[in-house]
């Protein structure tokens, strides 16, 4: 396959730097993406089609260039190879690993994370777009193309971001891409936003967990052809979410749509419940979109909320079936799962397994999943007994059902016992 540039050739950039050819990795819409080497090191380069190398292209890249990466998930433009307006131009990002995969490799079973590095995936994700919104940026094309993770670890890459805009301004021609385009920019009644992104995000979210489209049951099964018309109605003017409690009109058909219908018993209602919020109320009013944040602290409470069964499956503890006095079964072996005590502090809940791990988000809500605070271990002198270290800086108090108090300092162990409290400072939390 041949590109617009030929292997070996040299180009150099605004900063100076100058680049080789290696190879062409791929083609799109706008471009071409090349991996090309700078002083013994590689990176990607994307080279734009002359009709699409325009002013306001390059006075987007210019401003992405000067203010950053919103963190180190994204493969940010960070130098640009330009010579003159009415030519060809690209920039330079980060180049992806190999290990890291798509969603597409998922729902094809090229790449099974396990549900905790799903769960990593998802909270990583949202947390970037977080912070993307926070820098006054709307994405505009949340999609499948954009999304690379690591299967092992959750942790993920989000590239294609030379059509990052700031909020609100119409300066690219990105609306974003079918399916996952919220229903007000498919009708033309919007321009793409940070709303807008929030549904697109909750739509890429529905098919990490549940491997299907939020809006494609028996409604879309029954259509004979698939234009635009079809898609205006089934996107835009007429969606119905395949699990809406109020309209079941759109339910998942069996044997056609059985992995939404297969994967959603399988999450908390806690994590159900935003996906209905998200395509329900949120469908025709934007405001009332889940946030990233909501997001992101149910995500969190997903990675501290797995046991497995003795089968191997991992199942997710779930409030809701507590509440209702309802038994966790394992969705693997059917067989009654016991879930181990737990510390709940504020809205997070850690299941304390052999070398969990208690992260500062779980006693602060500060979002950050990976400074650990405390570790669950054994006593060495007895087996049966387990406890929390504290890895944290901050002294820990300990407080007995009697009321005694007694202080935990950094490396020191809190006895995990139900009804006993620790005051973290800035949390009281409680084992259950």
């Amino acid at each position: 396959m041949e590109g617009q540039l030929k292997i070996g050739t040299s180009l150099v950039s605004e900063s100076s730097n100058k680049y080789e050819v290696k190879s062409l990795l791929g083609a799109g819409g706008q471009g071409e993406v090349y991996d090309v080497q700078c002083n013994g090191k590689h990176y990607a380069l994307k080279w734009y089609f002359k009709h699409m190398a325009t002013k306001e292209q390059k006075d987007i890249l210019d401003n992405l260039i000067k203010r950053g990466a919103p963190d180190p998930s994204f493969l940010w433009p960070q130098d640009l190879v330009f010579s003159s307006l009415g030519e060809p131009f690209g920039y330079i990002m980060p180049l992806r690993p190999k290990n890291y995969k798509s969603i597409v490799d998922m729902m094809k079973r090229r790449a099974e994370p396990s549900f905790y590095a799903l769960s990593r995936a998802a909270f990583n994700l949202t947390k970037g777009y977080e912070k993307l919104h926070s820098m006054g940026y709307s994405y505009r094309d949340i999609s499948f193309g954009n999304l690379f993770f690591d299967p092992d670890t959750g942790d993920v890459l989000i590239c294609d971001n030379d059509n990052v805009s700031a909020n609100g301004i119409n300066n690219s021609s990105v609306y974003g891409t079918p399916r996952f385009m919220a229903p007000e920019i498919v009708v033309g009644k919007a321009k793409p936003s940070r709303n807008t992104d929030l549904f697109s995000l909750s739509v890429l979210l529905f098919y990490m967990f549940m491997m299907g489209h939020p809006l494609e049951g028996k409604l879309e099964a029954d259509i004979k052809c698939m234009d635009i018309h079809a898609m205006n109605k089934l996107y835009g003017t007429d969606p119905v979410f395949v699990y809406d409690p109020n309209n079941k009109t759109n339910r998942p058909v069996p044997g056609y749509q059985d992995n939404v219908r297969i994967y959603w018993d399988l999450y908390p209602q806690s994590i159900r419940d935003l996906f209905t919020q998200s395509f329900t109320v949120g469908l025709a009013n934007p405001a009332k979109r889940v946030t990233e944040k909501k997001w992101m602290e149910a995500f969190c409470n997903l990675i501290t909320g797995i046991t497995k069964c003795s089968c191997g499956a991992e199942i997710f503890f779930d409030e809701a079936k507590i509440s209702k006095q309802v038994a966790h079964t394992c969705w693997n072996c059917g067989k009654t799962v016991s879930f181990p005590a737990s510390l709940v502090a504020g809205k997070s809940r850690v299941i304390l397994l052999k070398d969990s791990k208690i992260y500062s988000h779980s006693i602060t809500g500060d979002y950050d999943m990976n400074t650990v605070v405390g570790t669950v271990v054994q006593n060495p002198n007895n087996p049966s007994l387990w406890g929390i270290r504290n890895e944290s800086s901050n002294n820990w108090t300990y407080i007995k059902s009697d009321g005694q108090q007694i202080p935990v300092a950094n490396g020191k162990t809190a006895a995990i016992a139900k009804g006993v409290k620790i005051d973290f400072g800035q949390v009281i939390g409680e084992f259950q």
